[in-house]
């Protein structure tokens, strides 16, 4: 995988600069140190950085059809590239690398937008069609790699990291309210929004098409909006995760074909992710799902490879052991890092940089002390288990949903604040019996007090609350663990798990990480199985476990799941950094004009208090989001 970037003029005769599109592929180096590649052509251009992994010697990129009509970039990998180019071979087409992207110019040419489907991979691109002067914007099913865009300028502005699109001269840096209040009350931000208010995410399985865009004969500035409606810009679904509804699931599945069915997909998961012309290692948490990559791909091949882990200094916290437990099974060249909390300081404001968003958890400083470690060692590619929680009934919620039952429901409230918070719940889920995390109506009167005063008053023009926040056709009928498995695809996989805890920090130190648990056979197996196989006597996945029992030590399969929180901004306000007082302080607040700046020093003030702690599994850390929100302020120089 690598990065992106491009400038499409809406003027057929307007030239593109260079100097522009190699200016922000600069930004993205660190995403590619290998190579790099300009292309432009009258009003398009294209940029890529390369880290090079298939096809070291010809792969590199902008790629071509045979008559170079058909232009690409490509942010990824195609597992399934083999298959794809023999079938494209057969019918004609010439390559001119070995490199697996190559098929997607020619697969375009051959199936128009169309051929997103015929791709088993992650990846984001971008392709030009000069005959058709159309553009095409693809993000991968699951939104395993990022891509943004924006339109200014009388163009489009696309790239793999909003950095990038900064560059473009004058681009507006404002706030994205609705954002904001996202990560306040979600995981994370949801597609398309992110924190700049002009500049959008590609979401996970859409396209973005762009043609009839010639403003010759047109006058004035054009926007996104009105390049929408006028036809010229379109954003296509092409895939979504996909439940039965609950009265359609098959209830005559047997635990041991779901075994068998899940480990054959997996396994080909696992092979798929593999496929590489350089070392590839992985990821060793001491969990279930890091260990039972481990165990598959030390059965696919029986080559030494190496295995990372991040250890803590505290016992209770430290999973060095099981780590280890694994990696004596695997016979791995294991490397790990110890991580002192000192670092979080340190590396916070590089972890607010790459994600390009405030942060929940200061987690992300410990991944990226992984990934340095990986680079450290010279490997560019590791497997690691992110979406088994999500795809497999992981988290507490989804017990509470199976106690509950498919199809329950709760007519009755019993007081005043229920029934509010019921309407809020029918608002955003279409469905007012379906708890998600929290009283919605009680938190948004907690974020009312920590905004500024100023902002208040237009509160109800950006609560995240106000609007659907998934659409609810997709989830009316389904079993309640399915409907949160859905939800939790949408909230945390792509914007938040992926991007603050996977392709951003892995890709700071030129690392790429792939996910054979986000494998669309895998997903679409799973989405099969009945929900009793998921939870079952209280035991979250068990269906995994099951399946793992004959993979892995009982070390590993027995253990009690293990949810790891970092230290959060009440360890740092004890540490008493400057610059830390200085962005949480009342005068910076109030300069600031979005949080309130007394309501922040009572925050301050509470979380310092001895003997005060914070579950951040149950909790939002209000002041690490303020903090990072400071930090992204400055950084990104926003008003």
């Amino acid at each position: 995988m690598c990065g992106i970037n491009g400038i499409l003029h809406f003027e057929y005769d307007r030239i593109v600069a260079p100097e522009l599109i190699k200016t922000m592929s600069d930004t993205l180096a660190h995403r590619g140190p290998d190579e790099e590649g300009i292309y432009t052509k009258g009003s398009i251009g294209l940029g890529f950085r390369r880290l090079s992994i298939i096809d070291l010697v010809t792969g590199q990129q902008p790629l071509f059809n045979e008559d170079s009509s058909i232009a690409c970039v490509c942010n990824g990998e195609i597992f399934n590239y083999k298959e794809l180019r023999a079938e494209l071979e057969a019918k004609g087409h010439t390559f001119r690398s070995r490199t697996d992207v190559e098929v997607v110019p020619h697969l375009y040419e051959e199936f128009g937008a169309d051929m997103v489907n015929r791709l088993v991979g992650q990846f984001a691109f971008a392709i030009y069609d000069h005959n058709k002067h159309r553009l095409l914007l693809a993000r991968d099913h699951v939104g395993i790699a990022p891509l943004f865009y924006t339109v200014f300028d009388n163009s489009i502005i696309f790239a793999s990291e909003i950095k990038a699109i900064l560059c473009y001269p004058d681009i507006p840096r404002k706030v994205n309210l609705t954002t904001l209040d996202q990560i306040l009350t979600f995981p994370g931000p949801l597609s398309p929004n992110t924190m700049f208010e002009e500049i959008h995410s590609v979401p996970a399985g859409h396209l973005v098409i762009v043609e009839n865009y010639g403003l010759k004969g047109r006058s004035g500035s054009v926007s996104l909006n009105s390049c929408v409606n006028d036809g010229c810009i379109k954003v296509k679904e092409y895939w979504d995760l996909k439940y039965p509804k609950a009265c359609d699931i098959n209830p005559n599945q047997t635990e041991a074909d779901c075994i068998d069915r899940i480990e054959k997909a997996l396994l080909q998961a696992v092979e798929r992710r593999l496929q590489a012309d350089v070392p590839v290692g992985f990821y060793l948490s001491g969990g279930l799902d890091s260990s039972l990559i481990a165990s598959f791909i030390s059965q696919i091949q029986k080559e030494k490879r190496h295995s990372f882990s991040i250890g803590f200094a505290e016992s209770n916290i430290d999973e060095r052991r099981y780590q280890q437990i694994m990696a004596n099974k695997v016979n791995s060249l294991h490397h790990e890092t110890l991580f002192d909390w000192n670092n979080i300081a340190d590396r916070l404001k590089q972890a607010v940089y790459h994600s390009e968003t405030p942060l929940k958890e200061s987690y992300d400083t410990c991944s990226l002390a992984l990934s340095s470690l990986v680079r450290q060692n010279n490997i560019k590619v590791v497997l690691t288990g992110e979406g088994a929680d999500e795809l497999f009934a992981g988290y507490v919620g989804y017990r509470f949903d199976m106690e509950r039952g498919a199809g329950s429901s709760s007519s009755s409230f019993q007081d005043v604040e229920e029934m509010l918070d019921r309407e809020i719940r029918e608002r955003v889920w279409g469905d007012p019996d379906f708890l998600y995390e929290r009283n919605f109506y009680q938190f948004n009167e907690i974020k009312q007090a920590i905004y500024a005063e100023s902002l208040t008053d237009s509160f109800y023009k950006f609560d995240c609350t106000q609007n659907f926040i998934v659409n609810p056709d997709k989830i009316t009928g389904l079993h309640p663990v399915h409907k949160r498995s859905y939800i939790d695809f949408k909230l945390r996989i792509a914007d938040h798990l992926l991007a603050d805890h996977g392709d951003r920090p892995a890709f700071a130190h030129s690392v790429e990480a792939r996910y054979p648990f986000l494998d669309t056979d895998l997903i679409n197996t799973v989405t099969t199985l009945p929900p009793e196989l998921l939870i079952q006597g209280g035991m979250e996945k068990y269906i995994l476990k099951q399946m793992a029992r004959k993979h892995l030590p009982e070390a590993i399969t027995q253990r009690t799941k293990f949810a790891f929180v970092a230290p959060g901004s009440p360890y740092l306000l004890r540490q008493n950094i400057e610059w830390i007082e200085d962005i949480l302080s009342f005068e910076t607040i109030k300069r600031q004009g979005y949080f309130n700046p007394a309501t922040v020093e009572n925050l301050k003030k509470m979380y310092r208090a001895d003997g005060f702690t914070l579950s951040q599994t149950f909790e939002n850390d209000l002041l690490m989001i303020i903090l990072t929100f400071g930090i992204f302020l400055d950084l990104f120089n926003v008003k």
